[in-house]
């Protein structure tokens, strides 16, 4: 009987898996051998059972787990191996979209450090142009500037809750802004109007619910203290008075980014506070 079969070292070498392999799919039953010694238990296998491994190999390629293959081989069912290669598909582009919003997110983080690098001395206003901005927003649950930094803490709490219920990926929760809306602002109201995350057109893309913040020119002004935010808000306001500028839109605290591994006691931020601006005729 095993004249003319493969022994399980040999059909192991000419198919480039291991021995412990082919046990696997014998105990799977995904591919039995030819003919097993019954007095040494030594399996060995006809070289046409290649052509077997070939198609687990290519469904394993697939992404298709060993009982799924099993499954398949054992039914003969073309259409069951068409429904899983569907929903297979359907998982790739899952991962593939996480991926390329975990790759944008990395890049927002970079660009964010480079800013910080090349920002203007804390303090200074500048006059810069933005992109367009996508924005996914709850309301401010209390005005946290009329208190103190724990306030913030909490609406930031509230955010992440809201983004985890909401299906959001862990690593947006780290780039974050807050709003004052334009009639407030120019009336120096301030009060905190929403919290959000900075997404992209990818995260735009796969969900309804973004708000667009149009490209323009903005007024802005950097801090790496949060509680200069309301001092240097003012300010920019009268800059853009002074210089006979209309605010255009919702005035917008940007954390650009965030160094706790320097202070464990405390929220380190760098932030870019920012209104959109027009320019008089």
């Amino acid at each position: 009987m095993k004249e003319g079969l493969l022994s399980i070292g040999e059909m192991a070498r000419l198919n480039h898996i291991t021995i412990a392999t082919l046990r696997l799919y014998d105990r799977e039953g995904l591919l039995k051998p030819a003919f097993v010694d019954p007095d040494s238990g030594y399996r060995y296998y006809d070289i046409y059972q290649n052509a077997r491994l070939d198609m687990i190999a290519y469904m394993k390629e697939l992404g298709m787990r060993l009982q799924e293959i099993q499954t398949v081989l054992s039914t003969e069912d073309i259409t069951r191996i068409e429904a899983i290669l569907a929903e297979k598909y359907e998982q790739i582009h899952k991962e593939i979209r996480a991926l390329e919003i975990r790759r944008n997110a990395v890049e927002r983080a970079i660009r964010a450090m480079e800013r910080y690098r090349k920002s203007p001395v804390k303090g200074t206003i500048s006059l810069e142009y933005n992109d367009r901005r996508y924005l996914w927003s709850i309301p401010a649950q209390n005005n946290f500037y009329e208190g103190d930094l724990s306030d913030f803490e909490t609406c930031l709490t509230e955010l992440r809750f809201a983004l985890i219920e909401n299906g959001f990926p862990g690593i947006h929760t780290y780039s974050i802004g807050t709003s004052i809306a334009r009639a407030d602002y120019e009336r120096r109201n301030f009060v905190a109007d929403k919290v959000f995350i900075f997404g992209d057109h990818t995260l735009n893309k796969l969900r309804k619910d973004m708000t667009i913040v149009e490209s323009g020119m903005y007024a802005c002004i950097y801090t790496d203290r949060y509680e200069d935010e309301l001092s240097y808000a003012d300010r920019l306001l009268s800059y853009c008075e002074e210089n006979h500028f209309s605010v255009s839109g919702d005035y917008i605290c940007e954390i650009l980014s965030e160094f706790n591994v320097f202070d464990e006691k405390r929220r380190n931020m760098f932030i870019r506070l920012q209104v959109p601006v027009k320019f008089p005729e």
